[in-house]
């Protein structure tokens, strides 16, 4: 589109509203793209496009032209003439400051990455955000300028229904659908680039997200899927698209493994007596001891895991280690997908600490299952009790912190109380713990969300040494503050697991957890027995051993009095076809899965069913619906829909659901019992009234004080306002505040429909820590200094973002916190010499 002065300017097309003419300047696409974000999103008048705007543009450097334009992002107002603050921001900024503009600097495992949100009637431009990268984006690093993230969501950003696609019974297909699908076929044309559909990982399907690829000379989207692997002999169309999007996984590359160091282990299989096939190894194999050594060093993880879940050519699954083993990898039949020439290892996930969460689907059976009301009541009641105690005092603090994880700043709050920083003093360290208690208060009420401190949530493994029996496990954790005194330690006794999604009340188990030396090796990990009837894993929820994650206690309070035998989860048979799979199948496969995806809609109906019922979980209705969610689940690989009958739909929802225009009832169970504990308890989940404000002057802290620090004070100055200049393009993107992103806490993200607001807030997380982490190589970057200079650089830090007189220009917080380690160090040493 040709943006004129003086032409009406309208997003209601079927086509996409974008820029297309940069007025004869050829402009780099990232740039071009930023004007177009700027555009959608009204931070600029289409009007103010002018010649002299685009000519500034060309003049400067690319990241030059994005820190101008983020600039404009920040005004409160629509600028009617960008022109005149590009040449503002000219006489203001210096060339020094160049090296540090721009986005946040990307390390080789991150990517930026540009998106597209495309509604029913409009399109959004979005970043380009920072995120993992994974194997294509990696091997076609070269080409990144050619990738395109495109969501589909409804007008409210939130997920599309499938009725907006197609009619109540699925017949009759709407102008949405076919737009959806005009948009797979032919493309979008965006700044001078021709994107066309590449593939889609399994979670990305579930987001309704895919990527797109800009054919060149050099590169195509049929190049790039060839490269992946053959996929030619798969001729289920769910099932093909599944293996293609195994290589756009968010990963970690590590190592090359040649075939010759690969060996082939056999699955461990048993059959019933009706003829039908378990796999106890199902998606699971082992690698070296030395070798998970030299994985774990380019993971950068700080103790060898017990276990990766991994990508290796078209293998998918877990390798655990096995001390005994010689070979690098040793894999088995289930893990191999599709043939394929690549060798490298690549990582998506390893065992660590994870603390564990109830949540309403949990506490649902086990209620079900007869665990008292009262004991998920004082569960919460503690939890809240410690949410409000650790804003009192630095010594309250400490004593939460021992219990209760919270989550990316728990390190940096437990050094800075050890140091003796305190919460009523320390403006930043409150600020954290106050969004991480927001976060969690708004967690229990929406959620249900209690933390269990006597569980986990671990990575399923198999009993390679065939020491457990069926209805054992083997349960070694580490703690939540590891010290020469608090190791890992083994479980023992009865275990309570499960894996969420669960809605069966069979789902829940109760094992008896044996402590095995041969299995000492095994840290934070469920490991299953490979003997039996049926594997443990197929028990809950139909799951394996290929990654998947089990909730576990040993919270004798929560194992249930009663058992219920576990659900048959055997798939429907897949539809095959006559042919290879076609891209034109695959893309009608992504538009139909939104139009079939029931998910939401059948866990929901379950939700308040089990509420109303006397059976609860347990309810015939229930239990249908656990085994069409069942179906919905296994829908992205066998393509078989779930269809949930009318009369499964509740004619009435609980209050704790909060469906405001539905039925509702006061639920009396024990869901709706927490629901309005906390909402009547805790209104106000911002602040608490527990801390009093005290004056800029008092939160000064003078214990801090370096001799020599005013050399400093310039550089920090510069340095401040550079790391605050791209903290605020990152608060402004997502529209959160430097607390919640520095904390990890984030209460909600805006334009992220509540199923994709989890891969939105891992988004957020990244841009902090890189951010953080470029920071501190601009304080490391200054050549070989003495301790005592570094400690005088670092108060340098301090000054310039907490006196008074800074305080007044700026309220963010979070600069000299980047050296931590130095502050920490400082308030020790002069606290322990007053």
């Amino acid at each position: 589109m040709v943006l004129r002065r003086g032409q009406p300017f309208s997003v209601r097309q079927l086509a996409v509203p974008v820029l297309s003419s940069t007025c004869g300047f050829d402009l780099p696409l990232e740039v071009e793209f930023k004007v177009n974000y700027l555009i959608q999103n009204g931070h600029v008048s289409p009007a103010g496009l002018t010649r002299e705007f685009f000519g500034l543009l060309s003049e400067n450097t690319p990241a030059w032209c994005l820190s101008a334009l983020s600039n404009l992002e920040r005004c409160e107002k629509t600028c009617l003439n960008p022109a005149s603050q590009i040449r503002n921001y000219m006489r203001t900024s210096n060339r020094r400051r160049e090296r540090y503009l721009g986005a946040v600097a990307a390390d080789e495992s991150q990517i930026y990455v540009k998106r597209l949100l495309v509604t029913p009637l409009k399109v959004y431009f979005l970043g380009p955000e920072l995120e993992e990268s994974n194997r294509v984006t990696r091997h076609f690093s070269h080409k990144l300028d050619n990738f395109l993230r495109v969501t589909f969501v409804d007008e409210d950003f939130d997920s599309l229904n499938s009725y907006v696609l197609s009619s109540s019974r699925g017949r009759t297909k709407t102008e949405v659908y076919y737009r959806l699908l005009a948009i797979l076929r032919l493309g979008i044309k965006l700044c001078g680039k021709d994107f066309q559909f590449l593939a889609f990982s399994a979670s990305q399907l579930r987001e309704n997200s895919l990527w797109m690829f800009a054919d060149d000379d050099e590169v195509t989207g049929e190049y790039i899927r060839q490269w992946m692997g053959d996929f030619l002999s798969i001729r289920n169309v769910a099932k093909c698209a599944a293996r293609m999007g195994q290589s756009f996984s968010t990963s970690t590359r590590t190592l090359d493994v040649p075939r010759g160091e690969v060996r082939q282990l056999s699955d461990v299989e048993t059959f019933t007596m009706d003829g039908h096939k378990y796999c106890f190894s199902d998606g699971i194999g082992t690698i070296s001891r030395e070798f998970a050594t030299r994985v774990a060093r380019r993971c950068r993880a700080s103790t060898v895991p017990s276990a990766f879940q991994i990508r290796y050519g078209g293998y998918k699954g877990v390798v655990a280690v096995d001390p005994a083993s010689c070979f690098k990898l040793s894999l088995r039949p289930s893990m191999s997908k599709f043939p394929s020439e690549q060798t490298t290892l690549d990582v998506l996930e390893k065992t660590r600490y994870i603390p564990s969460y109830l949540n309403r689907e949990i506490i649902s059976l086990l209620s079900t299952l007869e665990v008292p009301d009262g004991v998920f009541e004082r569960m919460q009641a503690h939890q809240v009790e410690l949410l409000d105690r650790m804003l009192l005092d630095s010594a309250a603090t400490y004593d939460v912190l021992r219990v209760l994880y919270a989550g990316e700043c728990h390190k940096l709050l437990v050094s800075m109380v050890l140091a003796g920083f305190s919460p009523v003093t320390e403006p930043y360290m409150r600020s954290l713990l106050q969004a991480f208690r927001a976060a969690q208060l708004l967690s229990l009420e929406k959620k249900s969300r209690i933390f269990v401190p006597k569980g986990r949530l671990l990575m399923g493994c198999l009993d390679e040494q065939r020491v457990l029996r069926y209805g054992q496990c083997f349960v070694q954790v580490s703690p939540l503050q590891v010290t020469a005194r608090n190791q890992a330690f083994v479980v023992t006794g009865s275990v309570v697991v499960a894996k969420n999604p669960c809605l069966h009340p069979g789902d829940v188990l109760v094992l008896e957890a044996v402590d095995v030396p041969e299995l000492h090796h095994m840290v934070d990990c469920i490991v299953f027995p490979q003997q039996g009837p049926r594997p443990h894993p197929n028990e809950c929820s139909g799951s394996d051993l290929d990654g998947d994650q089990y909730f576990v206690s040993w919270d004798s309070a929560l194992i249930p009095p009663k058992r219920h035998p576990p659900m048959n989860y055997e798939a429907p048979p897949a539809v095959e076809l006559d042919h290879s799979v076609r891209l034109e199948e695959i893309q009608e496969f992504f538009v139909n899965w939104i139009t079939s995806d029931s998910l939401g809609v059948i866990a929901h109906a379950h939700l308040a069913l089990s509420d109303w019922s006397d059976l609860q979980a347990r309810d015939p209705k229930c239990m249908e619906l656990a085994r069409l969610y069942s179906v919905a689940v296994d829908f992205p690989k066998t393509g078989v829909p779930a269809v949930m009958p009318p009369e499964l739909r509740p004619e009435q929802y609980p209050d704790f659901m909060e469906k405001r225009n539905k039925r509702t009832y006061i639920s009396t169970r024990v869901i709706g019992k927490l629901y309005r504990s906390i909402r009547e308890s805790h209104r106000d989940t911002n602040t608490s009234p527990l801390v009093s404000e005290r004056s800029f002057d008092q939160q000064y802290d003078r214990a801090l004080v370096v001799q020599g620090y005013q050399s400093h004070l310039e550089e920090a100055k510069f340095f401040k306002e550079c790391y605050d200049s791209k903290l605020t393009s990152i608060l402004n993107h997502y529209k959160v505040s430097e607390a919640e992103i520095m904390s990890g806490s984030v209460r909600s993200l805006a334009r992220y429909s509540r199923r994709r607001q989890g891969d939105a807030m891992a988004r957020v997380v990244l841009a902090a820590k890189a951010l953080v982490k470029e920071a501190r190589g601009w304080f490391d970057d200054g050549g070989e200094i003495t301790e005592n200079e570094a400690c005088a650089k670092a108060f340098a830090w301090y000054h310039v973002t907490y006196h008074p007189e800074a305080r007044k220009k700026s309220d963010l917080l979070s600069f000299p916190w980047v050296v931590s380690d130095k502050l920490v160090a400082i308030k020790k040493r002069n606290s322990a010499r007053s």
